[in-house]
């Protein structure tokens, strides 16, 4: 059974770990305390919350094939007279998307504006990742 400490689930949800305490103590997440009186979460539980939390997808989903939409504010624009570089921060992930300057343009994409990245890929590396630091007493399989 994988287990989380409140600061690895936060790390993971892209919260603090107040946020996490807050979630808990309001009983929307539920967590045990381990020998030490530290609240762990429960990997499955914690799965099930993050896509409770994900809530129904926007109204240009219907329209497209692409499901993964992160929503964050530009951070750069770099443009040349055909091709621009767009940056995007979202929560704790920076995108980076080549386009036409044109589209930039249209878009009207600048820093400080709130952007969608829509990806839509044929080929998805998955990495296994452990926490860093499993609770003594538990395993993180």
């Amino acid at each position: 059974m994988t287990v989380f400490r409140i600061g690895e689930a936060a790390e993971l949800l892209g919260v603090s770990p107040d946020t996490v305490r807050r979630w808990i103590d309001a009983g929307r997440l539920p967590a045990v305390r381990d020998e030490h009186g530290h609240r762990l979460i429960d990997g499955v539980e914690l799965a099930e919350f993050v896509r409770a939390q994900a809530g129904e997808p926007d109204a240009r989903a219907d329209a497209s094939s692409a499901r993964n939409r992160l929503r964050g504010i530009v951070t750069a624009v770099v443009k040349d007279t055909v091709m621009a570089q767009v940056d995007i921060q979202a929560g704790p992930f920076r995108l980076v998307s080549l386009m036409s300057r044109e589209a930039v343009d249209e878009l009207d994409l600048r820093v400080g504006s709130v952007a969608v990245a829509v990806i839509k890929s044929t080929t998805v590396v998955v990495e296994r990742s452990t926490p860093a630091v499993a609770p003594k007493g538990r395993t993180t399989t």
